[in-house]
């Protein structure tokens, strides 16, 4: 077999694991997905609460383990998993057992991408033509500044999660970086979708739908500017010093 079949081969293989996986996570998505809305969980909140004042350590593995397989699959619904782990763990430490999921799950997924098509697609991303193509731009940029880049794109919330799972693993950023940088990234929203979750019980109790309006008030959303601005620093810092160099 030639070095040009074995690529060949290599990415269909990839592509058929690949194909196995999303094929599964949308099975899952639509015999879930009545599940998953603030209607279920204001019907089932009783229950939800028996279940885990009947043993709280249960609760709280199963409900990790839950968060992480939806984050994990790219599942629709890991927002309202967050409320949830507000509505049953309060705010502390119902955020930490959401960050953690989160993390968790995220680094699955990104273990996945790289392992099966990471490799395969980080080779396809440069071209033999001399020219620099634009995932190569962003690949350098990347390499330079990889930190930066990813714990912005955590603190923005108008990226999608999955996006931020898949695209590091397709562009060669290192396991360590993209863990550290989901972990701190996810620690501000994380914060703030638990504790409107932890508000959830009298929200349901008056029979009124979640305002979750409060996420783009200033005294919300200037703290998450700001840690947005510091972690943007060392990139216009390099830039300046290539310019003030040129």
């Amino acid at each position: 077999m030639t070095k040009s079949e074995k690529t060949k081969s290599f990415g269909v293989k990839q592509i058929l694991i690949l194909s196995a996986i999303i094929a599964i996570a949308v099975i899952i998505y639509f015999k879930t997905r009545e599940y998953v809305s603030f209607e279920a969980l204001s019907a089932n909140r009783e229950a939800l609460l028996a279940w885990r004042d009947s043993n709280y350590a249960f609760a709280v593995v199963a409900f990790m383990g839950a968060y992480i397989l939806v984050v994990a699959f790219s599942l629709p619904g890991a927002s309202l998993m967050t409320f949830t782990g507000g509505f049953l763990f309060a705010t502390f430490p119902g955020a930490i057992f959401n960050i953690l999921a989160a993390t968790i799950g995220a680094t699955l997924i990104f273990l996945a991408a790289k392992t099966i098509l990471g490799d395969f697609l980080y080779a396809k991303i440069h071209t033999d033509d001399g020219k620099e193509s634009l995932l190569e731009k962003m690949d350098k940029e990347l390499q330079e500044n990889d930190f930066s880049y990813l714990l912005i794109l955590r603190l923005v919330p108008v990226v999608p999660f999955f996006v931020t799972n898949l695209a590091p693993a397709f562009l060669g950023v290192k396991l360590r970086t993209f863990v550290i940088t989901t972990l701190f990234g996810i620690i501000p929203g994380g914060i703030v979708y638990t504790s409107i979750g932890a508000g959830l019980g009298e929200v349901f109790a008056r029979g009124e739908t979640p305002d979750l309006s409060i996420v783009t008030q200033p005294h919300i959303l200037g703290p998450i500017i700001g840690l947005i601005i510091l972690a943007a620093m060392p990139i216009v810092i390099k830039k300046f010093k290539k310019g003030a160099k040129a």
